[in-house]
């Protein structure tokens, strides 16, 4: 990401059933049982960055300890980012899922791409043609089941971390040559995954 949130404030929200308070999302006070990944799903954050902004070399939090957190991922962008997810991994394995999700967060962090999750989705080609087919055809516009906003949150949290990649395609459903010519990441289920 490259935007951080670093104002304190003293506003207190309580998640219920998780057992976190937060300060306005700009700081979280670590409970007893908290762990980064568990506060990273819970606020939208990437753990990478959260252990970047409070100069942490390993996973070790405790009692009381103020973290502060970085920028989140405002819920109208998660909700579009589970649309995206959905409409382009129905029938494709958790983990692929998740991959999607990261694909367009790697986009949103590379100096290559638009800097907000939504520029990125509608982005087009200079011919014109949007870069996730979904947003083409309208089914960006239907729901995203809970799988989809699982998977969406899951890469949120792991965000920075992973092999970077930028692109995802369907060999069976592309005859775009351009995109076989990356350097392959990863496959899962049906997708390519690629720099």
């Amino acid at each position: 990401m490259k935007k951080f949130i670093t104002i304190s404030t003293a506003a207190v929200a309580f998640f219920a059933g998780t057992g976190f308070h937060a300060q306005a999302a700009e700081s979280h006070k670590v409970q007893s049982g908290d762990s980064l990944w568990n506060i990273g799903k819970t606020y939208g954050v990437s753990v990478k960055e959260m252990k970047e902004m409070n100069n942490k070399n390993n996973h070790l939090i405790f009692p009381g300890e103020a973290l502060q957190l970085p920028e989140k991922v405002s819920d109208g962008e998660k909700e579009l980012l589970a649309r995206l997810v959905h409409a382009e991994s129905k029938g494709e394995p958790y983990e692929g899922k998740v991959a999607v999700a990261t694909v367009v967060l790697n986009r949103v962090d590379s100096e290559t791409f638009p800097d907000s999750i939504k520029e990125v989705i509608y982005e087009t080609s200079p011919g014109g043609i949007y870069q996730f087919s979904p947003v083409g055809n309208g089914q960006i516009d239907k729901a995203a089941d809970e799988e989809a906003l699982k998977a969406v949150e899951e890469a949120i949290a792991f965000r920075g971390d992973g092999n970077n990649s930028l692109y995802f395609f369907n060999p069976d459903k592309t005859s775009d040559q351009w995109i076989r010519t990356r350097k392959v990441t990863k496959t899962i289920g049906n997708h390519v995954f690629a720099q």
